[in-house]
């Protein structure tokens, strides 16, 4: 941004150094850039390959890769929120907002008697994230959970996870895909990753280090 000016767009601001994790199809982080005017504080990252990327979200999920480059954003593929704190690329940096939307293990919930273990496992998901975001935020930054809060999402206790990792909630607010242009929220984990899902009640759920 060339004038110094600081915008934001709801929680984010174009001074803060941003890290977003398990980026689908990258629509949420070029919302916030395009909303900015550059990408050069922000990082984004997906647990896919590039060319997986591709596979899953089509021609318009690279594009938005490559929106993304122009305006400055460093872009990555292959991390896992579970060891991304250890990333030779990452390590080594410190952020004011570390960003998941709408985490998701990877399967669905096809009957009543399976829904346990999902929920456990999303629960080893969320953790991870979490333990490992709080090595990577500054003493004064926030790690920020979007989440569904019907059931069974609401089953997961993403305050509880935090608190056990020694991040401590200092807010919750009310989320909603409209405040975020252009953002498309994707499946990602199903034979139908390139479709979007019904957000319903969600919440981004705010964690600052204890």
């Amino acid at each position: 941004m060339e004038d110094g000016t600081e915008r934001w767009l709801n929680h984010y601001s174009s001074k803060q150094q941003i890290l977003l994790v398990g980026e689908g199809n990258f629509s949420f982080s070029l919302s916030l850039a395009r909303a900015f005017g550059s990408a050069a504080n922000m990082t984004a990252t997906s647990l896919d390959t590039h060319e997986e990327l591709r596979k899953k979200y089509g021609t318009e999920a690279v594009a938005n890769v490559e929106a993304l480059k122009a305006l400055g954003c460093t872009i990555m593929h292959g991390v896992d929120v579970h060891a991304m704190s250890q990333h030779i690329d990452l390590r080594s940096k410190r952020y004011d907002r570390i960003v998941f939307n709408f985490p998701h293990a990877g399967a669905n919930v096809i009957c009543r008697a399976l829904e346990g273990f999902m929920i456990t496992d999303n629960q080893v998901l969320v953790r991870g994230f979490l333990k490992n975001a709080g090595e990577m935020v500054k003493e004064d930054g926030e790690i920020h959970v979007t989440h569904k809060t019907t059931h069974p999402y609401n089953m997961w206790g993403v305050e509880t996870l935090g608190r056990e990792v020694n991040l401590c909630l200092v807010k919750e607010v009310p989320f909603f895909v409209s405040y975020y242009p252009g953002y498309v929220n994707m499946r990602g984990c199903t034979m139908n990753s390139d479709s979007t899902f019904h957000v319903g009640n969600a919440s981004t759920f705010m964690f600052r280090k204890v």
